[in-house]
């Protein structure tokens, strides 16, 4: 019962006394019942003593404690006595819940993974399986190990240096900086950030590595440090061997890129809402470096990214929407894991699953872990642990099927769509640059420090300024250390080390302790939970009489840790992690760096740390005497702590950093590589001439181009005067000169797919688009109850046209773009319906973003539009079309679902709206239909990646490519033809299909059109206990812009689009 010690107080009395006279400070326990068998003593031993924590209670104990008169002490014991007891019943009520979640849980992802199998018609061989069972993951830090695992790949080494890679690292939260790092500022401030900034140094210093970036949050706010409002920092030039010739971009970055409020410090949990706006941000970072690094070392190609590397979950995030954008691989760090949280919070019973979630915004930040399973080529954990018993708790991974796709894979065998995420073992690593290896020393400096030199000379050498300000707590500083570094959280378990030690005499005789909780000015400023661990720590040293004994320093800086641990060392002490879960225990391996012996949990890393380098002791965190008698043993038993020292600096280079990035770079190459290629690229010599127009020469070119496909049309540049460009024959003739030089597209590769090869009679083979200085993007999902397209959205369309025109200079540089669910046939006919040319759109976007038309540019022999080859190769990763099919007819019909039984089943196959990249049905009953998150649950579980969605007033679903959605398609429209999101004016109405919510926040503006939306799909996008609206869009943002009313006019439309301009402008 760590941190709740007025209650063990409370127990502790009533055992010792046997519920007679109580010791002064102590309340005296009486019968509640006069002449009853109720027994105060029995009661709490049986129900209290599974824990309660909470303050409400203890200011009742405080007040039970100052309570003289026996009757109403006694009354407010026994008011006690039943909240407590209420209180428990809540508790195992919630464990309960958590135990009928837990096994529909395992049945379900039983169900999943035989559903699988059998889809999967060719079985395994015996052998098959054998290979499989072999390349279960071990820890792969040893090098010996490393070379038997993965002898069929090609270990990283020093002769990649012509390989010249980018890569980027994201880390969101917390506040982070290259040097003088603030850990333990705050919750978010703690060991990632560390991490992840020494992974950027080391990987920029790796052979073949030429930049790396590491995106976080601009942070300007008087709050923190001004620091952290720059947008670059370098952390590194690059490689120590670089001959002088490093390259003028080449190095390790820290990338801060503005999201959410410019001038506040944000908590990683009210972050969510702002994640589309960093990842525009980042994607217009990287196409800037892209093209940067591709005249430094790209030979006028772009270099992109060779990895997009996500740390934690918002980062996971963020890492699979930029990797899906640019279509490069992306690799996982989970860091902590939120199922894992949930599982603890709710196995403590004091608050609800609901409370949790409000709390820490948990079901949005495990959404965001599946998104980034669905994502990720390859997620790296530190202990194998966390791969068994943390990740297995996901949909998205599966230790069973991912060892029986992972063997198909290798065999050739087709896994009929489906795919695991690889998970690898590669423990954090350590920067040794900085240590020293002492070996047994006198202790001069000690003497130094209490009272003058060992060798009485009047000169002595500086000593740490930490030092001092340790030792002004010890009574005795020669004594042994015991050294715990940690955050004062109670899962760090710093209570029950400090009973452990208070309560064993020997120990407190033989030793001192040291506390470094973080830095702190006032407890009463901390969090509730920091803050309540630091007050139990106080009290209990007051309550062991520890003054002398124990020190606990307010401040410490990062460069001071190193110090600390030496002075650990030179005391011959020992570092202890008594965490109750270590997900790794990057201190330990510190530690051990500095010759210091560890004890530490049994739970979690700190096992596979003991296994590498068998240097100390493991032990029960919940075990306080087990605790005592380990530090016991290690000081005491001299030869033990000199063997283990030896052992920790024998085997302590598995942990370097070298040896961490060779793994990794050697796990990444094994990856498929894939990036940004176009079929249809523009020669250079061509972009060149075309480059050298001028811009008036452009405009005219725009119009030219715009008039000479649509005929004779309403263009929306009929407001521009063109009878001058119709009459200057020397302007007409310097268009036909450039348009002269544009070729038609031949018909594609050989080797391309014949449905992907391009016309012979394109038109033109490059879309106005890439001339476009703004793009508006009308993405209004008007259907009526039988989801047809409503005509007032006609209406709104050539509203849009007028207010666009309204300012001539602008229109001139300004194109269309349409995002319907609709698919490019119903789309063209209902535009022409209303006398709307297609031709009046620079882009469609139909079937759910699942396909990219430009009208003008693609068409077939017959006028039909052609889809963007480079799109639909785009977003092909991991597409399973007819492996989704029949699961989805499977879970949508139950077991014994037939194709024939159309009569009987509530969804059709919508043939018309089907295509290569998108899986369509009609929705005969709403009412019946799974919601989204159901769907994406069942989906994972069979290893299915794509993303379902509902629309057209939820009378359709849409199942499309994982990498396809209208939010993802105008990142395309970015990354192809460099036009740049936050150029782009967005209309939406108040409601839409279910992909509506990903379309409202980013850097792009944002016009929402109230009254004008009847009916949307949202009711069919969460079902109960999920992650809420307010998770994903932001409550306020100065992008978004309101029109009212059911028939917006243009001037009231221009009108929004001048107020978002200037809104945005202002930020």
């Amino acid at each position: 019962m760590a941190g709740n010690e007025w209650i063990n107080g409370y127990l502790e009395a009533i055992l010792d006394t046997g519920a007679t006279a109580i010791e002064e400070q102590k309340p005296t326990p009486v019968n509640l019942r006069e002449g009853g068998h109720f027994n105060p003593t029995k009661y709490f031993v049986e129900e209290v003593v599974t824990g309660v924590d909470e303050s409400d209670l203890y200011r009742t104990w405080i007040k039970v404690v100052a309570t003289r008169n026996t009757r109403e002490r006694s009354s407010r014991l026994e008011n006690m006595c039943w909240r407590i007891w209420h209180l428990t019943r809540k508790k195992k009520q919630l464990e309960w819940e958590e135990l009928q979640r837990s096994a529909n849980r395992r049945w379900e992802r039983e169900q999943g993974r035989r559903d699988a199998t059998e889809d999967m018609s060719e079985d395994l061989s015996e052998g098959e399986k054998g290979d499989a069972l072999a390349e279960m993951l071990l820890c792969e830090t040893p090098r010996r190990k490393f070379q038997r695992m993965v002898s069929n790949l090609e270990v990283w080494s020093d002769d990649k240096k012509e390989k010249k890679l980018y890569v980027v690292l994201i880390s969101l939260h917390g506040l982070v900086r290259g040097e003088n790092m603030e850990l333990g500022r705050d919750s978010d401030t703690g060991g990632q950030v560390k991490y992840v900034v020494e992974l950027a140094r080391a990987l920029a210093r790796m052979p073949g590595v030429y930049r790396v970036d590491l995106f976080t949050r601009q942070v300007s706010s008087p709050e923190v440090d001004w620091s952290y409002g720059e947008p670059t920092e370098m952390i590194t030039a690059g490689p120590e061997d670089g001959d002088g010739d490093l390259g003028e971009s080449s190095g390790a970055y820290i990338i801060r890129i503005p999201f959410g409020p410019r001038d506040q410090y944000l908590s990683k949990e009210v972050l969510w809402p702002h994640i589309q706006e960093f990842v525009d941000g980042a994607l217009a970072h990287i196409l800037n470096m892209s093209k940067v690094l591709g005249e430094q070392i790209g030979r006028g190609q772009p270099v992109w990214p060779y990895v997009i590397h996500g740390h934690y979950a918002d980062a996971g995030d963020s890492a699979a929407l930029l990797s899906g954008a640019l279509n490069v691989p992306m690799v996982l760090t989970g860091h902590s894991l939120g199922r894992n949280k949930l599982e603890q919070l709710i196995k403590q019973g004091r608050q609800s699953k609901e409370d949790i979630n409000s709390t820490y915004k948990i079901m949005r930040r495990i959404e965001a872990e599946e998104l980034s399973l669905d994502a990720a080529e390859l997620v790296i954990t530190s202990t194998k642990q966390e791969i068994e018993e943390q990740w297995g708790l996901y949909d998205g991974f599966d230790v069973k099927l991912e060892k029986v796709l992972r063997a198909r894979a290798r065999r050739g065998v087709n896994c009929h769509g489906r795919y695991m995420p690889r998970m690898v073992v590669i423990p954090p690593g350590m920067d040794f640059s900085n240590v020293m290896v002492q070996e047994d020393d006198a202790d001069g400096e000690l003497s130094q420090l209490i009272g003058g030199t060992s060798d009485g000379s009047s000169s002595p050498k500086a000593i740490p300024t930490i030092w001092s300000e340790v030792m002004r707590f010890l009574t005795n500083p020669h004594k042994p250390m015991i050294l715990a570094l940690s955050r004062p959280d109670p899962k760090k378990n710093i209570t029950t080390l400090l009973k452990a030690f208070g309560e064993c005499r020997p120990l407190r005789e033989l030793a001192n302790l040291t506390l470094i909780m973080g830095n702190r000015d006032y407890i009463d400023e901390m969090s509730t939970g920091n803050a309540s661990v630091l007050t139990t720590v106080l009290k209990m040293i007051d309550k062991y009489d520890l003054y002398g004994q124990v020190a606990y320093p307010k401040h410490h800086k990062q460069s001071d840790v190193p110090d600390i641990y030496r002075l650990a060392a030179k005391t011959k002490g020992v570092f202890i992690n008594p965490a109750l879960v270590e997900p790794f225990g990057l201190t330990l391996i510190e530690a051990a760096a500095h010759g210091l012996p560890m004890v530490a949990t049994k739970n979690g890393g700190p096992v596979d740390i003991h296994r590498a380098l068998s240097n100390g002791l493991l032990v029960d965190p919940h075990d306080q005497q087990s605790i005592a008698n380990a530090l016991l043993k290690l000081l005491s038993e001299k030869n033990l702590w000199v063997d283990c020292r030896k052992n920790g600096w024998k085997n302590i280079h598995l942990f370097s950093w070298p040896e961490h990035c060779r793994t990794y770079l050697t796990r990444v190459a094994a990856c498929r590589m894939r990036h940004p290629q176009w079929q249809t690229d523009t020669p250079e010599d061509e972009m060149a001439a075309e480059e050298s127009l001028n811009d008036s020469l452009k405009d005219v070119q725009d119009m030219s181009l715009r008039l000479s496909v649509d005929g004779d049309k309403s263009s929306l540049n009929e407001s521009l005067d063109v009878t001058a460009a119709s009459g200057d024959h020397e302007v007409q003739d310097q268009v036909k000169r450039v348009l002269s030089k544009i070729k038609k597209p031949d018909s594609g590769p050989k080797d391309h797919e014949e449905g992907n090869k391009l016309p012979d009679n394109v038109a033109s083979k490059y879309p106005l688009l890439r001339r476009r200085r703004k793009l508006i993007v009308i993405a209004l999902d008007c259907y009526d109850k039988s989801g047809a397209p409503e005509k007032k959205m006609i209406q709104i369309v050539q509203e849009i046209f007028k207010a666009v025109r309204l300012d001539s200079q602008s229109a001139r540089f300004t194109g269309f773009a349409l995002l319907t669910a609709m698919p490019a046939s119903e789309t063209v006919e209902f535009l022409a319906s209303g006398r709307v040319q297609a031709n009046e759109f620079d882009a469609l976007v139909c079937s759910s973003g699942s396909e990219v038309y430009y009208p003008g540019t693609y068409t077939e022999e017959d006028g039909r539009l052609f889809p963007d080859p480079d799109y639909s190769s785009h977003i092909d990763y991991r597409w399973g079309c007819e492996g989704l099919k029949k699961t989805i007819w499977k879970l949508l019909n139950g077991p014994d679902g037939e194709r024939n039984s159309t009569s009987s089943s509530h969804i059709e196959e919508d043939i018309k709206s089907s295509s290569a990249h998108c899986i369509s049905y009609l929705i005969k009953d709403p009412s019946k239909a799974r919601k989204v998150d159901d769907l994406r649950q069942k989906l994972r579980m069979r290893g299915l990646r794509c993303h379902p969605m509902y629309c057209r007033s939820s009378t359709r679903m849409q199942i499309v490519p994982l990498l396809a959605s209208r939010a993802q398609a105008l990142r395309y429209l970015f990354v192809r033809w460099r036009l740049n999101v936050a150029n782009m004016y967005v209309f939406l109405g108040e409601s839409g299909d279910t992909d509506y919510e990903e379309m409202i926040a980013g850097t792009h503006k944002t016009i929402i059109m109230k009254g004008v939306v009847g009916k949307g799909s949202e009711e069919l996008l969460r079902t109960s206990g999920s992650y809420l609206r307010d998770d994903i869009v932001p409550p306020q943002s100065p992008l978004v812009a309101i029109v009212n009313g059911q028939a917006p006019t243009a001037d009231e439309i221009a009108t929004a689009l001048k107020q978002v301009t200037k809104s945005a402008a202002g930020m």
